[in-house]
């Protein structure tokens, strides 16, 4: 059978389904969250939750929830031992970018990320692919799972950010995709979703980071303080990105109780996901894709400073700084 015939198969004896969104999910995510509860309602599953941990803090992904209409749970309030079976979207590890205990393992995983095979009831782990979403427009298409206006204009908006817009390694697939539920898309609210406002957080963060930044040659450092928007981060990263003669950015803060990185390169050389891991892989979980990388290192490693955010991003930056352009291979001053 086919991915899609196996995970129908897979649903069609399911009674329950929880949809575990990886923390502060982003429209990828999201987008491929609504796909397999329409799946799973198609295949007649009495219960579905989707859920999520962390925040969500980025302006246009709380747009997206809210014009969307998607009902999701927090973590927190969710019982998944409650349910028969665990779909993991967008991420496939056990205790890998989820608040999720490492001790469930999820029965059902569809992810575009490279990972380890975990032994799931179904799992279908593309990383040749762009985008999560990507694979379930071929689930949907092969099912016959109807395209409703809400769910082709929610995976439209998931493929161009998460590739299209900036056009950051598409596969061929990633634009047959759009092309198949773009006549289903409303593209009023994909035009709204784009004009989403800034928060007063995020455009602080971005201002700070624009005021801290550290290049050497065509790479670049910076941090945006003490922040509670989590998303804050990688929208800085893209900012600054497009600083002239600038191809690869780490910015970091702290958020919480841990130090956040998010890390973007347009250089062909340069894997920012290894980048990371090389740098930083001893201090905390890193890692990410050719272009696009994040991580995140607990306080507790600087415990002596962390009482004084100040003083903790000075020397935490100092030694970030240090490692990141060691791991990019760049002496001072070049």
């Amino acid at each position: 059978m086919s991915r899609a015939a196996d995970l129908a198969s897979v649903l069609e004896t399911t009674e329950s389904l929880v949809i575990v969104c990886h923390d502060s999910p982003d429209p990828d995510c999201l987008a491929s969250a609504l796909a397999l509860e329409a799946i799973a309602n198609d295949r007649d599953v009495d219960e579905v939750t989707i859920t999520y941990g962390g925040e969500i803090s980025h302006q246009q992904n709380r747009a997206f929830i809210n014009m969307l209409e998607i009902s999701l749970e927090p973590l927190g309030r969710t019982d998944v031992d409650s349910y028969e079976r665990v779909g993991f979207v967008d991420h496939s590890q056990p205790g890998g970018n989820t608040e999720l205990p490492a001790r469930v393992t999820p029965d059902l995983v569809v992810d575009h990320h490279l990972g380890e095979r975990i032994g799931a009831t179904f799992e279908d782990v593309r990383p040749h692919i762009g985008a999560t979403a990507t694979i379930f427009v071929e689930y949907l298409d092969e099912l016959e799972v109807e395209l409703t206006t809400r769910l082709a204009s929610a995976l439209l908006f998931a493929l161009h950010r998460e590739r299209l817009d900036f056009v950051r390694e598409p596969t061929r697939r990633e634009y047959e995709a759009a092309l198949a539920v773009y006549p289903d898309a409303d593209l009023e609210t994909l035009e709204q979703l784009y004009g989403s406002a800034f928060s007063p957080g995020t455009l602080d963060a971005i201002g700070q980071a624009i005021a801290a930044r550290e290049r050497r040659g065509s790479s670049l450092v910076s941090n945006v303080g003490t922040t509670t928007e989590t998303d804050a981060l990688p929208q800085a990263a893209d900012y600054l990105l497009n600083l002239e003669g600038v191809d690869t950015v780490l910015v970091y803060g702290i958020v919480d109780d841990a130090i956040r990185l998010s890390a973007r390169s347009i250089d062909p050389r340069v894997h920012i996901g290894e980048t990371l891991q090389n740098g930083f892989d001893e201090l905390g979980q890193v890692g990410g894709h050719h272009d696009m990388a994040g991580g995140r290192i607990e306080l507790g490693l600087f415990a002596d400073d962390a009482d004084d955010a100040d003083v903790l991003l000075t020397f935490a930056g100092n030694r970030l700084t240090r490692r990141f352009f060691d791991a990019l291979n760049l002496e001072n001053g070049e």
